[in-house]
């Protein structure tokens, strides 16, 4: 495992935090309402430990949007939401005139745009800050209940231990809860160690 020194765990808070808020904005723009957002939590877990408690999540269903993000580092970065939120998200985008019984036809193409609007959001702001150029995969959303999702989520990460960072979205008037979750393998954080800290010597 890699140790942070201090000043890379506050500038890699900072710099996804910025990311976030990016995020936040866009999904603002969205929904027509607040989007509140958590500090981030960022944690090394073994692979096999990131469940639903480790991230503080709810139980229940949830609906996910993911993209791999490449560059000098990769990450792979999801959007979750509570399957109603979902689709109360869905019902946002495309107007009132569609049913809640067809919204569910519409879910997979919406979603999948909202994450992919989200997440650039997010990694185009960490990428600017950071001076780096960083590609995407397509996004790809799945709905299941939420510890199978997890397991999904971390199944392609190649090492043993990640990094975990975890934020918090809240949609202020619907009260509905999304997560920004991002994961790391040990390789990748390497670059990304390398990244900030030439952003550091800049500032």
């Amino acid at each position: 495992m890699i140790p942070l020194t201090d000043l890379q765990l506050d500038a890699l808070t900072e710099v996804f935090n910025v990311g976030a808020g990016q995020a936040a904005s866009s999904l603002s723009e969205i929904v027509g309402d607040e989007v509140r957002l958590s500090v981030p939590s960022i944690q090394f877990y073994d692979r096999n430990e990131v469940n639903a408690e480790v991230l503080a999540m709810e139980g229940g269903r949830l609906g996910a949007v993911r993209q791999t993000f490449g560059g000098p580092f990769s990450v792979d970065a999801s959007l979750l939401f509570n399957e109603k939120g979902a689709l109360e998200i869905v019902q946002e985008m495309i107007g009132s005139q569609v049913s809640a019984e067809d919204l569910v036809d519409f879910e997979h193409e919406a979603m999948c745009e909202l994450g992919n609007i989200i997440l650039n959001a997010c990694l185009s702001a960490i990428a600017d800050m950071l001076a780096i150029d960083l590609d995407s995969t397509l996004p790809e959303y799945s709905v299941d209940d939420t510890d199978t999702l997890i397991r999904k989520l971390t199944s392609d990460v190649t090492q043993p231990v990640v990094l975990v960072l975890h934020i918090d979205l809240t949609i202020e008037r619907r009260q509905t809860q999304g997560y920004l979750v991002f994961l790391l393998s040990a390789g990748s954080l390497e670059g990304l160690l390398t990244a900030l800290d030439a952003f550091l010597s800049r500032i």
